[in-house]
């Protein structure tokens, strides 16, 4: 492929069309949608959600690890501006560029969907427990035990996420849409 075919996005990624960049903005747009449907809304941020990962998990599988993580970076960045959570730059940025950006890692298990967005999912929870460790159990659990508060609040929202995530990734592959995670070597979908 020529490079003036090619996309330079400022972080150094390419992108080979204009299409990888139209899926982008439509899957994180699902995604979103998806977000604000929310089954039980944590206190201090966090929420079970109507699978509002899997479109992001999607786009990796289908474009590799590259685009799943700049996605969940934009995701996550969306994501801040939704519902600002926030006690200092370090913990946004840990939280949300570097928390989403996990679910890009799927796209290691490509042929292994449902084991990669455990993994991805998993991911994301231990950067949400540490940030809990750090930043929000001095806060919220002063007296108690900083490890048993993260992971409590943490796994109270990311383990029902990881189910729906799980049961949604594996009915869309046994059905007849999984084309959709696929892409050739030409950039069309398999």
């Amino acid at each position: 492929m020529d490079s003036s075919n090619q996309i330079k996005v400022r972080n150094g990624f390419r992108f080979r069309s204009s299409q990888v960049l139209a899926e982008v903005a439509m899957f994180t747009a699902l995604a979103t949608v998806l977000s604000v449907i929310k089954f039980y809304p944590m206190p201090q941020g966090g929420a079970v959600t109507l699978a509002s990962m899997v479109p992001i998990i999607l786009l990796s599988l289908r474009r590799g690890p590259k685009v799943g993580v700049a996605t969940g970076i934009l995701y996550g960045t969306i994501q801040f501006m939704l519902e600002p959570y926030a006690i200092d730059p370090f913990q946004v940025v840990f939280e949300y560029v570097l928390g989403f950006a996990v679910l890009g890692l799927a796209a290691f298990f490509s042929n292994r969907p449902v084991f990669g967005s455990t993994l991805a999912i998993a991911g994301r929870f231990l950067i949400h427990f540490m940030a809990g460790v750090i930043w929000w159990a001095p806060v919220y659990a002063p007296m108690g035990n900083p490890i048993v508060y993260s992971i409590i609040y943490n796994g109270s929202y990311l383990l029902p996420e990881l189910v729906i995530s799980g049961i949604v990734l594996y009915l869309l592959y046994k059905s007849n849409v999984r084309h959709i995670c696929r892409v050739g070597a030409n950039g069309e979908a398999k």
